[in-house]
């Protein structure tokens, strides 16, 4: 495989608006266990308004199709997850510029931007029951397959990794995000940043195959 190109960027966004909808239901009872049962209407919205977005205005490289989903997750999805996932796909698209093929350096870098923004608006660090207990699993396991695979295998390595990150988001005790108020009791329910991260990267993976 030569490279993912833009193409391939709005597959992943239509897969991940397709696993938003389909798994709508589940986000919202794990978000109804230790959040505030948003998440999943949230991301479906959001990913919706994304597929409208990309229909208006086609992008030409992958990165201008990730600018675009920043912008409508930010102003589309509520809660603490817009943000987040806004800044998470911008940091993206900024890391990948203008290429029309992105390889696997390209990408395992992009996930790591992707990663980087949301530390950065969360300020959470891996163990703290948050999205990043996905994300950063599947940069490291993205940056290990870029050294010696194809872009396909760094995306299959980052939603494997991202998967298992978010199962083991559920014995832990909430940190950060409205969970943490629950103390000892958010142990035992799956963190839905968590799962939602997943499922996007695992979409991303999808779109690749």
């Amino acid at each position: 495989m030569a490279g993912l190109d833009v193409t391939w960027a709005v597959k992943w966004l239509t897969l991940s608006a397709q696993a938003m909808a389909e798994h709508r239901v589940e986000l919202i009872e794990l978000d109804r266990a230790i959040g505030d049962s948003d998440h999943g209407e949230n991301m479906d919205r959001g990913f919706q308004a994304v597929l409208d977005k990309l229909a208006e205005n086609p992008p030409e490289t992958p990165g201008a199709a990730l600018k675009l989903t920043a912008m409508a997750l930010m102003s589309k999805v509520g809660g603490a997850a817009g943000p987040l996932y806004g800044t998470a796909f911008l940091r993206a698209a900024t890391a990948l510029g203008d290429t029309a093929y992105i390889d696997a350096q390209a990408l395992a870098a992009a996930l790591a931007a992707a990663r980087d923004g949301i530390v950065a608006r969360g300020k959470a660090e891996p163990g703290d029951k948050t999205m990043v207990d996905a994300w950063t699993p599947a940069v490291e396991a993205a940056t290990a397959a870029a050294s010696a695979g194809d872009a396909l295998s760094v995306l299959i390595a980052a939603a494997e990794a991202a998967e298992a990150g978010a199962v083991a988001t559920d014995p832990l005790v909430a940190r950060k995000g409205r969970a943490s108020y629950l103390g000892e009791r958010s142990a035992g329910h799956r963190d839905p940043g968590a799962a939602s991260s997943a499922l996007i990267l695992r979409a991303a993976a999808g779109a690749a195959a």
